[in-house]
């Protein structure tokens, strides 16, 4: 399984240990994970114009099975990746600490919306998920 992981962009990587921590949730369970910032951007190394970014996360979603996203903090990119896999026929699992603003139009689209308090109840949670 491969999971494309959409998380807001920070230039400075700020989230850098959030991002780390579910991507090894996802690789204990057995599931590779593609995200921009780590995979393209090599942590705001690389710049790339807001067009290649999209058609970058675009090719990287069509070769994914689900798109994870990740919404304690909103990112206009997120919406985006998750609307165009939705587009795509691909299933969307949120993921968002308790008390985070999640629209209903994500939740309308999601497969399915799991809140979490740390991220190791996130792990309990995702497991089922990821089987």
């Amino acid at each position: 399984m491969k999971a494309y992981f959409a998380i807001k962009y920070y230039p400075d990587a700020r989230n850098r240990k959030k991002i780390e921590k579910i991507s090894q949730i996802l690789e204990n369970q057995g599931t590779s994970s593609f995200c921009m910032i780590r995979d393209r951007e090599n942590w705001g190394k690389k710049r790339y114009s807001p067009k290649k970014l999209m058609q970058m996360a675009f090719d990287a979603i069509e070769k994914s099975d689900f798109v994870l996203v990740e919404l304690t903090e909103k990112g206009y990119g997120t919406g985006i990746e998750a609307g165009y896999a939705y587009a795509k026929g691909k299933p969307v699992i949120t993921i968002a600490e308790k008390g985070s603003d999640i629209s209903n139009t994500l939740r309308g689209i999601s497969a399915k919306v799991i809140e979490y308090k740390t991220i190791k109840e996130l792990e309990k949670l995702l497991k089922p998920v990821l089987v």
